[in-house]
């Protein structure tokens, strides 16, 4: 793939002897081409090839290919196969609890391919049958709900559905860089956000079905059915407005194993921890739960000392995927910035994009679709005159939300903690090309 700046693995470092021999590789490539004969670039002519008066076509355009259905499922191409999900080494005991990032610096749009989704497990990932996967609803009490059932998926998908695109970010994405500068690259700096089209049941739905009592139920239980009994307290206020959903589809086909087939709770703006995979049971209550994921996990260290509970929303935020940390423009000249933006409050309205550091802002152009607590891609151009550069972006939602410096953050927040991290993210180009992760206060 022929593009100005490489991408590289987090594992893969280049020396800089190495990236002198691939520019001076892509210059004696662009030097022969300039200087082929005249029309030989526009006839797909070629001095390496030969006679430049006979045309010569590579094997596939010159035989049958491979038969149609031949993998009864599409895999990426052998030459995409450097894109993928990655553990950081060490960050967990034992992989079953642990996190696989998701290469934000290659992808396009706002769609993440499920084979590609960020995964967060406690216990590790199981894949359900899903005939014999059932769903309890029941009340805290009798008059809580008149009518406790149990769901089989196939009771399930033959309810209403819909479908909607909504991002899930970890609470701790991004946490390693609370202290300092932790990791090389955007897929370890931001890399526990996905984005997909779930297809499911609203929450409300079935919970009118089984006679839920709106009034004395505020608040809802959700358990999983791994080994590390996952229970999560969700706000009625998020189940009433129909978009938390009991869902079973992700980008049109069901949920992959990691990402808790048959069935997983989605509840869009909210920290990916509430959004249970393996779902079981849903009880509504009429107060928080206090279960050991929102009281011992998951919560805000302040700088008093003091824990602070139950706060799920993701703040509005935003990353520049590409050009970041781990890549090296090869040459000066135009260059597209782009990256990501999202709240777990609304709409993104407006991202400014700084190459200096903060000084100077420009907004950038949002690409549509723009879609209430879903990722919105951006872009901004770039004319790179060789000088070292800062890249920042700074987004702002529908509520008038800004994205903070790393300053702002920790005068109120400090630097002890591990969930929440909306920051500023700042990458440094430069004189070489090479961009790395730098924090900016």
């Amino acid at each position: 793939m022929m593009s100005r700046f490489i991408r590289r693995a987090p594992e893969s470092f280049l020396s800089r002897q190495q990236i002198q021999e691939v520019r001076a590789g892509r210059r004696g490539f662009l030097a022969s081409a300039m200087a082929a004969a005249g029309g030989a670039m526009v006839s797909g002519q070629s001095h390496a090839q030969g006679d430049p008066h006979i045309l010569n076509l590579p094997p596939h355009s010159k035989a049958l290919g491979q038969p149609v259905a031949a993998r009864g499922y599409g895999v990426p191409s052998k030459w995409e196969k450097n894109l993928q999900r990655r553990e950081s080494p060490g960050l967990t005991r034992v992989p079953q609890s642990s996190v696989s990032f998701s290469p934000l610096q290659g992808l396009f749009g706002i769609i993440t391919p499920s084979g590609l989704h960020f995964e967060r497990h406690h216990q590790g990932w199981w894949d359900v049958d899903p005939s014999k996967h059932r769903l309890m609803v029941n009340g805290s009490d009798d008059a809580m709900l008149k009518r406790p059932m149990v769901f089989n998926m196939d009771e399930l998908m033959r309810l209403p559905s819909v479908s909607r695109m909504h991002f899930i970010e970890c609470g701790a994405n991004t946490g390693m860089e609370w202290g300092n500068v932790a990791v090389p690259t955007v897929q370890y700096t931001h890399g526990m956000i996905s984005c997909s089209e779930f297809t499911g049941v609203p929450l409300r739905t079935v919970l009118e079905l089984c006679g839920a009592d709106f009034k004395r139920g505020k608040f809802v239980l959700a358990e999983g059915a791994d080994g590390s009994g996952m229970t999560r307290t969700i706000p009625m206020s998020m189940v009433m407005d129909g978009q938390v959903l009991l869902a079973y589809g992700q980008n049109g086909e069901m949920l992959r194993p990691e990402n808790g087939y048959p069935l997983r709770l989605i509840v869009p703006g909210a920290q990916g921890v509430s959004w249970v995979k393996y779902l079981r049971r849903i009880e509504l209550g009429d107060m928080p739960y206090g279960s050991k994921d929102e009281t011992l996990h998951y919560v805000d260290l302040m700088p008093d000392g003091l824990h602070r509970q139950y706060t799920s929303i993701q703040e509005v935020k935003s990353v520049i995927t590409s050009p970041s940390g781990g890549q090296v423009l090869l040459e000066k000249g135009f260059h597209n910035l782009t990256g990501l933006a999202w709240s777990g409050r609304g709409k993104i309205k407006r991202v400014d994009v700084s190459i200096d550091g903060g000084k100077n802002w420009k907004p950038a152009r949002l690409e549509g679709p723009i879609l209430s607590k879903c990722l919105t891609r951006f872009n901004s151009d770039f004319v790179w005159d060789g000088k070292p550069a800062f890249f920042q972006s700074r987004a702002v939602d529908e509520t008038g939300q800004i994205q903070p410096t790393y300053g702002e953050l920790r005068k109120v927040r400090a630097s002890r903690s591990i969930y929440h991290n909306n920051a500023i993210q700042s990458w440094a180009l430069e004189e070489n090309g090479e961009v790395k992760n730098v924090q900016l206060s």
